[in-house]
């Protein structure tokens, strides 16, 4: 059933991954889900960034889906939040993007963040650290995890 109160963050791992043969299936899925209405799609800068280099059909596949897609701002909070991150060892100064693409989506009121970043934020160390922080600096917790843990698979549906 849509729900386009469920704010999902995607980060450019995800949009990488619909052109990816391990990564593929899973990663169109969300994306279709998304189109449908399941869930309001969220995107920030830094992904359009981060895909400048990448190669012409995941920039165009990013560029098409923001017709489905509000765009985060990064705000002062955000850099802050980013900045805490790092202050907390999560991650080192140079995963500047990672920090930020978590902390984009914590100020923005998302509720789950999609990535197939299992080093820096898809990962099972880390994700109580970036809640705890979160936390500490008056948001809520976000629920971090892959595409195929938030696609909705119809073929589990009782019909």
């Amino acid at each position: 059933m849509p729900n386009n109160n469920i704010r999902v963050y995607v980060d450019t791992s995800v949009f990488g991954g619909v052109f990816d043969e391990e990564f593929g299936e899973a990663s169109r899925l969300l994306f279709q889900q998304a189109k449908a209405g399941r869930f309001l799609l969220v995107v920030s800068d830094t992904s359009l960034r981060e895909l400048a280099p990448a190669p012409e059909e995941v920039r165009g596949f990013f560029l098409e889906m923001l017709d489905y897609a509000d765009i985060a701002e990064i705000t002062e909070d955000a850099l802050h939040l980013r900045e805490a991150y790092i202050r907390a060892g999560i991650l080192s100064p140079k995963c500047l993007n990672d920090a930020l693409h978590v902390a984009v989506a914590t100020v923005s009121a998302c509720r789950v963040i999609v990535s197939w970043n299992f080093k820096h934020i898809v990962h099972f160390q880390k994700i109580p650290m970036y809640n705890e922080v979160n936390v500490a600096h008056g948001y809520k917790a976000i629920a971090i995890h892959s595409p195929l843990e938030v696609v909705e698979d119809n073929e589990d549906k009782d019909v």
